[in-house]
């Protein structure tokens, strides 16, 4: 925490904080004064990366899907995201609702039309027969499984570590298996401050970028009279003071409501669009539309076009730029996702985030899309084909084609604002979150801060045109990030083995009959961990004595068995009844070392640990099985216990079916 004689009480890290503002203004500052010199080198960088690297991209995306679908098909997908009777705090409608808002929402308005209308008037790999099929293939493609995945990622790691583990909501907390309380030292405070580096670069290229949309919106209902820096700077203000607001008052007023609010608005468009225009066209073309998806997601997911080097262009301007832009926004989203997402199980988060968000882009995108393309063909002559590189105003241009213009311009302009909204005020609350460590109960003039300090940097970029220079450091620091994902995702996969193992380990074995007596025996040896020497009286005592008993019993029901010490080990006893045809019975016990964590050593309340290795009987058997514990048992539970793999050893012989297993070959 930052400690000074300031005034006023402060919750930021000194560590992730003060770092991370050096090169934030740094950044800005050199993208705003230099901005042509900075687009110019950084995009040399970029060229290069999504040229020579694109592959990578392309892998580690593929993995991230592949990854998170063994998550949640397998037994780990039953793990909730905090303990075992947490349950989630929001409703399904208000959870989706904000998770859709802070990870799509401005990007649906801006690209709605624009996308699809732009891979049909300039395709990958000219098709005239399918350039409005690929068309909409590819814009399915960028806004659909893979790009949540992205997300998920992320989200789900940083959920699970700081809602089952009880560590801080922040990237660093994801390495823990790999670093331990390492990540609280400089290698935390390096991928923190690299965290709130890239989630205020994200929100600042993105409001930048965006103002300019809603200018034009503003334009086209008469409200403003051009697209001009004034007026920009005017929005950015009105837009960054609701924000603000929203993110003073906090999650559950503000983000959850206005999330909530334009879920229902663009549910409302969609629907009117579908309505008025073209229906039939757009209902078939969403169903073909998902088929060819689902046919084709292997080659798309796999492809990186190095056998159509004409496409080259086209797969980085698009599919590589998305998947960087996506990795860029992932610990902003993802940090958000995480926020809201705890009390659910992994299986209904994976499920959740990757497949609801996608169905719904994919209607948005019909809706749009195929409508923009059936107008520019049927009515518009090829127009709207013309503005394909000008989304700014596209979406604009497309609501002229239908009645109510004026209407739909002004939802559309409300949605852009709320999206704005939604996106900065859960970005705030973010931002605060990382340079605090996650500390609880932070003043509220943090957020503040935060939201003043993207206002005046937003301004200042977009006055001296430094936007682009920074929007390409941004994708640039797409690719370090992705691979530190890569490291998360091993990170959660090994914490979640760990984690079933620990829930489903059950009740010692010498414990499942146990009737209570002699509790106090008990006790004490459970409070006592054997030495080699106590295993071996335990053997040489207990074992064998039951194991005697046994072999007079079945010596007068006609049946030899041996009692044989020191053949697996040493410290190795087995009682063996030898047959001729059929396997051999053998139940043997062995001690074993074992492994006492440092935790255990260190902490006071517990047992004491008075030597270096302490060693337990374990049992073992003729068919390889995994033995038991039965450091616990006394001479009549051993007898018992034998008699039960006895019981079991003669049903199965005596079962034809089990021929191949039981015949001695």
């Amino acid at each position: 925490m930052i400690k000074s004689k300031l005034p006023f009480r402060t919750t930021l890290t000194k560590s992730v904080a003060l770092p991370g503002l050096i090169v934030i203004l740094f950044v800005s500052l050199y993208c705003g004064f230099f901005p042509e010199q900075a687009n110019k080198s950084l995009s040399v960088v970029k060229t290069y990366f999504f040229n020579n690297l694109s592959w990578v991209y392309v892998l580690m995306v593929t993995l991230f899907v592949l990854f998170l679908i063994i998550i949640a098909l397998s037994k780990l997908g039953n793990i909730r995201l905090g303990s075992d009777n947490s349950r989630p705090k929001y409703s399904f409608f208000s959870w989706i609702a904000m998770l859709f808002a802070a990870g799509m929402g401005i990007g649906l308005m801006y690209f709605g039309v624009a996308e699809t209308m732009s891979h049909y008037a300039n395709p990958a790999i000219d098709d005239t027969l399918q350039r409005a099929k690929e068309a909409q293939l590819y814009t399915f493609f960028h806004w659909g499984i893979h790009a949540w995945a992205i997300y998920a990622v992320v989200g789900l790691v940083l959920a699970y570590f700081a809602y089952r583990y009880k560590l801080p909501l922040a990237i660093r907390s994801g390495l823990y298996p790999l670093l331990k309380d390492k990540i609280y030292g400089p290698i935390g405070n390096i991928v923190d401050t690299f965290a709130l580096c890239s989630t205020f670069f994200g929100i600042a290229t993105t409001l930048g970028f965006g103002v300019v949309q809603l200018n034009a919106g503003l334009q086209s209902i008469g409200l403003v009279p051009e697209n001009s820096f004034t007026f920009q700077a005017i929005i950015v203000i009105v837009v960054m003071g609701i924000a603000i607001f929203s993110a003073f008052i906090g999650v559950d007023k503000g983000v959850k409501r206005l999330s909530e609010l334009n879920l229902s608005l663009a549910f409302i468009l969609m629907v009117f669009i579908l309505i008025a225009g073209p229906t039939i066209y757009i209902l078939s073309t969403f169903s073909e539309g998902i088929g060819y998806y689902i046919s084709n997601l292997t080659n798309l997911t796999f492809n990186t076009f190095a056998y159509e080097t004409e496409a080259q262009g086209w797969f980085s301007g698009w599919t590589i730029m998305y998947w960087a832009w996506w990795i860029s926004w992932s610990p902003f989203v993802g940090l958000f996702i995480a926020r809201i997402s705890k009390g659910r199980t992994i299986r209904e988060f994976i499920i959740a985030v990757l497949l609801i968000p996608s169905l719904f882009n994919f209607l948005w995108m019909t809706i749009f899309g195929s409508s923009g393309v059936w107008l520019d063909k049927f009515v518009a002559n090829g127009e709207l084909s013309l503005l394909a590189n000008d989304p700014d105003t596209l979406l604009f241009r497309f609501f002229e084609y239908f009645p109510f213009t004026g209407l739909l311009n002004i939802i559309a302009i409300l949605m852009i604002g709320v999206f704005f909204v939604t996106s900065a005020d859960s970005g705030i609350l973010v931002m605060n979150s990382i340079a605090s460590g996650d500390k609880k109960n932070s003043p509220k003039w943090q957020n503040i801060f935060w939201g003043v300090l993207l206002i005046i940097l937003s301004l200042t970029l977009l006055r001296a045109g430094g936007l682009a220079s920074l929007q390409t450091m941004t994708l640039i620091s797409a690719l370090p990030f992705g691979l530190s994902m890569l490291l998360l995702c091993f990170s959660l996969w090994k914490a979640l083995q760990i984690d079933h193992l620990f829930h489903n380990t059950k009740l010692p074995y010498g414990s499942i009959a146990w009737d209570g007596s002699r509790w106090k025996e008990r006790l004490n040896r459970i409070l006592t961990f054997s030495h080699k020497r106590d295993v071996k009286d335990f053997l040489n005592g207990t074992v064998k004595e039951a194991f005697g008993e046994l072999q007079q019993e079945l010596s007068e029901n006609d049946i030899e068995a041996e009692i044989i010490t020191g053949k697996n080990t040493p410290l190795s006893i087995e009682l063996f009844i030898r047959h001729d045809k059929i396997r051999n019975f053998r139940y043997g016990v062995v001690a074993e070392p074992q492994t006492i964590s440092e935790y255990m050593i260190e902490e006071e309340n517990t047992p004491n640990v008075d030597m270096e290795t302490p060693y337990i009987p374990i049992t073992y058997f003729n068919d390889g099985r995994k033995g038991n514990d039965i450091q616990y048992m006394t001479k009549e539970e051993v007898i018992a216990d034998v008699l039960r793999e006895y019981e079991r050893f003669i049903s199965l012989i005596s079962d034809d079916k089990n021929e191949l297993l039981i015949i001695d070959k």
